[in-house]
């Protein structure tokens, strides 16, 4: 089938880097999407901690509102994860999306108890990772399998690092105009704006397993049983997931270090922007002036080194340095943009929406853990011996998947292993056509 675009080789004229990715139609109304669900998720996760103190007056639970967005993603992405692959990519978003708002609009109702507002959300939370790993794998029917995939992937990790900084100031203004309730209605406009930008902004494309029948369960355990089975693709997983696990720990405790250290108000929201910006200034830098070849070259330099900036916590510095260290955290993650077209690179498309919707379950769940292991460390050991153990630690248990990256990369024609992990598999070029077939963060990441 003759693809819907050309691709950047064939037309020297062409737009290079992140223009190119905005010059597919498709992806255009997946980034309009993507922003806008993440941003009303954003700012529905404030309105519904702050609707469920006022309602109860715990703590504790306004604080369970936040983490009950991160634990139900290893269980909807663990059985869910075959609906990926089962059920054409455009129907499995909408549905997503729409469930989403059934959920948000329910939780808007006056007589709605706090036990059911917790269910909801954690009904959101888990039909997130479904949503997320379809999306990604649709991205590689959308541009292809090459560089504008890697493209595409980061400018959605941009936006989403973008919300942390946006998001929640939005929340708080819309929560000083209006109540939590109607805060949250907000939410629900924004996800069936999502659902009507994919519906009519990306074409119809087949399943991907090309079948609908059989046990949904057995289909998404069979699939992670294949996923974890090979060497390589469990190796890229765990390269993805394990800095998360240990990168969160100054932002769950941003609030006792600035405590610890003197800090004041202030002082709390640079701790928390530093990250984030560090992250989005790398992703755009390597997006846009590194070529392929050289972003594949970082990737286990940059992953081996990336939490050795949390060792500066040890010597108790000051804000500016303890601002450029987390700044240099968030820098390490422009590792993933390489890593992407690895992973995509290893994993069959026949697997690739379960394998990527596990991807996401693992990343937010991990994160979730590092947050919550983190807290349990600083009952009894100082903020930032917390935080400086977990630079070193998260550093150890980097390097031997590092180690076993370069022992499985793909050999090139010749024979010889490529070393880097540059090398490519059959089929894996750089191309743009999409697949055969009749016209595929939400927290989605």
């Amino acid at each position: 089938m003759p693809s819907d675009h050309s691709s950047p080789a064939d037309a020297p004229s062409a737009p290079r880097g992140y223009r190119a990715v905005f010059a597919v139609r498709e992806f255009r109304a997946v980034f309009a999407a993507h922003l806008l669900s993440l941003l009303g998720v954003v700012v529905s996760e404030l309105a519904l901690t702050v609707l469920v103190y006022d309602l109860t007056g715990s703590p504790l639970l306004s604080a369970l509102t936040f983490a009950l967005g991160f634990l139900p993603y290893l269980v909807g992405g663990t059985l869910f994860a075959g609906v990926a692959d089962r059920y054409p990519a455009r129907r499995v978003l909408v549905t997503c999306d729409l469930v989403c708002a059934s959920c948000v609009a329910l939780m808007v109702l006056p007589g709605t108890p706090v036990g059911a507002l917790l269910a909801l959300r954690c009904l959101v939370a888990a039909v997130s990772p479904v949503f997320t790993g379809t999306r990604m794998a649709a991205l590689t029917d959308i541009l292809g399998e090459g560089d504008l995939y890697v493209l595409g992937r980061s400018l959605l990790r941009i936006v989403s690092q973008s919300a942390l900084l946006t998001g929640f100031g939005v929340g708080g203004l819309l929560l000083a105009a209006l109540s939590a309730r109607g805060a949250i209605t907000i939410t629900v406009a924004t996800f069936l704006c999502s659902a009507a930008l994919l519906r009519f902004g990306t074409r119809h494309r087949p399943a991907r397993s090309g079948r609908e029948g059989g046990a949904l369960l057995g289909e998404s355990l069979a699939g992670a049983r294949a996923v974890f089975a090979d060497r390589r693709v469990r190796a890229l997983m765990l390269l993805f997931w394990v800095p998360a696990l240990f990168v969160v720990a100054p932002e769950a405790l941003a609030a006792p270090y600035a405590d610890e250290a003197g800090l004041g108000p202030a002082a709390l929201g640079l701790l928390m922007c530093a990250m984030p910006v560090g992250h989005i200034a790398a992703e755009l830098y390597v997006g846009s002036v590194l070529s392929p070849r050289l972003r594949s070259r970082i990737v286990l330099p940059v992953a081996a080194l990336g939490l050795l900036p949390l060792l500066l916590y040890a010597l108790r510095p000051g804000m500016a340095l303890t601002l450029a260290a987390l700044a240099l955290a968030g820098v390490g993650a422009a590792y993933n943009i390489g890593l992407d077209q690895w992973f995509v690179d290893a994993v069959p498309e026949s697997l690739r929406g379960r394998a990527m919707t596990l991807l996401t379950a693992g990343l937010m769940t991990l994160q979730g853990v590092g947050m919550a292991l983190a807290g349990l460390a600083a009952e009894f050991f100082p903020v930032h011996v917390v935080v400086a153990g977990s630079g070193a630690l998260g550093t150890l248990c980097v390097l031997p998947l590092v180690i076993g990256i370069r022992r499985t990369a793909p050999r090139d024609d010749t024979g010889n292993g490529t070393g880097d992990g540059a090398g490519t598999v059959p089929g894996s070029e750089e191309r743009t056509e999409v697949r055969d077939g009749e016209d595929r963060q939400v927290p989605h990441g």
